[in-house]
């Protein structure tokens, strides 16, 4: 993988498990939490319906990658689907926190893995899901990161990107003026264009379909699904 990949998933896992770890804890929960965190809360709810929507809704037989799974609210409804699913995060906070919240009768169904999403030892999947944990990634590392995976994945990905929008730009501007506690980790916006352009160079998906799905707006929260299957 490029150096970049590496040095911005080295900050990621600096920020998700230590500095703002309380902050998702809540975020990724029913708590109290400010007003724009509540529209982000809001917007990853509608994302997840989303994703979840471009997989069949019976996956028993399937097995399923949550490549950045957080909290694990969607390997949950993964696993509530009947999939076999491996949750994979660089915050093992958070995967303790996936744990603890996974209902007991679906504990069986879902593996929690801390370490990078791209591991090869994860093994083969039938499905990657990836919600806003490519999103952090500049154009070249997502279609490498995609490319990377690929050889391991039967059916295909369902995963998101942040937007190159106007509204999306001048948001994360203005964010720098909320207090700290607020703030994101920084996006990298990327243009549908270019990305197809980026995966098509991939040997390993020179044949595969990239399409945008829906796109989600929520205050502060703005994410655009991606499909990408074999040919």
């Amino acid at each position: 993988m490029p150096e970049t990949y590496d040095a911005t998933r080295g900050r990621l896992e600096a920020y998700f498990d230590g500095t703002a770890n309380e902050a998702w804890k809540r975020l990724m929960s029913d708590a109290p939490v400010s007003r724009i965190r509540q529209t982000v809360r809001a917007g990853r709810d509608r994302m997840r319906a989303a994703l979840l929507a471009q997989l069949p809704a019976d996956l028993h037989g399937a097995r399923v990658l949550d490549a950045g799974c957080g909290a694990g609210q969607l390997s949950v409804e993964l696993a509530a689907r009947g999939a076999e699913v491996v949750g994979a995060d660089i915050s093992p906070r958070l995967l303790e926190l996936a744990d603890s919240r996974t209902p007991e009768g679906l504990r069986g169904r879902i593996t929690y893995r801390a370490g990078d999403m791209l591991d090869p030892g994860l093994g083969r999947f039938h499905y990657v899901v990836a919600m806003d944990s490519l999103i952090h990634y500049a154009v070249d590392d997502i279609a490498a990161a995609l490319a990377r995976l690929a050889p391991r994945v039967d059916h295909g990905f369902a995963f998101t990107v942040a937007p190159r929008t106007p509204a999306l730009s001048a948001m994360h501007l203005a964010g720098k003026l909320f207090p700290r506690s607020d703030r994101s980790p920084a996006i990298q916006p990327v243009g549908t264009p270019a990305l197809a352009k980026a995966v098509a160079a991939r040997a390993p998906l020179s044949d595969w379909m990239l399409a945008p799905g829906v796109r989600v707006s929520s205050g502060f929260y703005i994410s655009q699904a991606m499909e990408l299957r074999p040919a």
